[in-house]
């Protein structure tokens, strides 16, 4: 059942309230509205041990993200970057559910804060939320499915300066070039500069990682630039 405004206005308050009154070097854990959410998070986790769909899981991740939603939003608000795994389990849930606008702008206050990821996590935040989202991007495009440049461009801007294994950024970068090739062929060259953008995010890719599976775009990116830069083309 949804909340009511009023309480989720009081829920995103709270959460705001004590988030703002727990420094960078502390934890949320002991904060009643943090418990709450902390203890929600367990039986959920419990819930999502019973499927062995990761579509199904995805689609359960969907379902249970609402009830997280005002406690997320009064933390950004208010928040001065103490450890949160509530915070930083729902940023990943959230790319799990496709939902990666809102995963950004949660992956914007841990980055910005340096906050941990939970023990099971074997990568650092900046490496995830890139490796994730690349991942999100390269299996829809492997499907036939446009995924939003904008989402990869904020990605890799957000992630930019972050450590990271090169096999990692490298698939950030592909599927940026395969993004900006998306709607151009032979007879459409797309918007001023976008091949020259996709080859150079190709480049990267395979200069990083020189098997991440982007060489045939990156002849068909030349290609089509060649083709597009002649006259009459």
């Amino acid at each position: 059942m949804a909340s009511s405004p009023a309480k989720s206005h009081f829920q995103a308050a709270a959460a705001a309230l004590a988030a703002a009154a727990a420094g960078p070097a502390d934890s949320m854990a002991g904060r009643t509205v943090y418990e709450q959410q902390l203890a929600q998070l367990l039986q959920d986790r419990l819930r999502l041990k019973q499927v062995q769909s990761t579509q199904a899981k995805a689609e359960l991740k969907r379902q249970l993200l609402g009830a997280y939603a005002d406690y997320v939003s009064g933390v950004l608000e208010g928040g001065k970057g103490a450890q949160d795994e509530v915070l930083v389990t729902v940023m990943i849930w959230r790319i799990d559910a496709g939902e990666f606008a809102g995963a950004l702008d949660i992956a914007a206050y841990v980055l910005r804060h340096g906050l941990l990821m939970p023990d099971r996590f074997e990568r650092t935040p900046g490496c995830l939320i890139a490796e994730e989202v690349a991942e999100g991007a390269l299996a829809s495009q492997k499907a036939g499915q446009p995924f939003d440049l904008d989402i990869l461009v904020r990605t890799a801007v957000l992630t930019d300066e972050h450590d990271m294994p090169d096999e990692a950024r490298a698939k950030l970068y592909l599927a940026i070039g395969r993004a900006e090739l998306a709607d151009v062929d032979e007879d459409r060259p797309g918007r001023p500069g976008q091949l020259v953008s996709a080859i150079e995010m190709l480049r990267k890719a395979i200069g990083l990682h020189d098997r991440c599976g982007g060489k045939k775009d990156l002849e068909r990116a030349e290609r089509l630039a060649k083709k597009h830069a002649a006259p009459g083309g």
